[in-house]
């Protein structure tokens, strides 16, 4: 049976570091699907710098919207994925115009997909739960989206990691 780890967290808390950690450490392939955007010479700089971290042995799939087809590609993993991250992804999908049901949808894809094929997977969100509620009605549909995603991969997960400032505290499993 495959393990499912979720890892979320606020800006800067660790939480890829942690899960890449995680994922050097299983015994196995390590298949590392990235949903980052590149749109500015910033977020083209934050990716080379991830790049640079990852071990050059693991499958890089670079996918921006369509996490569930990939892993519905997927015959057989000899070892683990890693996702991340979920923020990312529901930023996108929201950029693309999709509705709140159609994310809700895609993301429940992806976690059916997670189970069904049975694989070893860790996929990382970020934690926006935590703070005000923001002015602007499109940071709080991200807010609300991604709370409701984050719920439901907790819910499936077998074991859950909240990082807080670089300490990873389970709160499931």
């Amino acid at each position: 049976m495959g393990d499912f780890i979720f890892v979320l967290g606020g800006a800067r808390s660790g939480k890829s570091r942690y899960a890449a950690e995680l994922a050097e450490a299983f015994n196995g392939k390590v298949t590392f699907i990235a949903t980052a955007d590149p749109h500015d010479e910033e977020m083209k700089e934050r990716i080379a710098r991830h790049k640079a971290e990852r071990s050059k042995d693991w499958n890089l799939v670079e996918e921006n919207k369509n996490v569930d087809l990939v892993l519905s590609k997927m015959s057989e993993v000899n070892g683990i994925v890693l996702i991340d991250c979920l923020g990312l992804l529901v930023s996108n999908l929201i950029g693309a115009g999709r509705s709140d049901e159609e994310i809700e949808k895609k993301i429940g894809k992806m976690i059916s997909t997670v189970l069904e094929k049975d694989l070893n997977a860790i996929i990382v969100s970020n934690d926006v739960g935590g703070g005000i509620v923001p002015i602007n009605p499109l940071a709080r549909r991200f807010r609300d989206v991604i709370g409701l995603a984050n719920q439901k991969c907790a819910a499936n997960a077998d074991k859950v990691i909240v990082m807080h400032a670089g300490i990873p505290v389970v709160i499931k499993g």
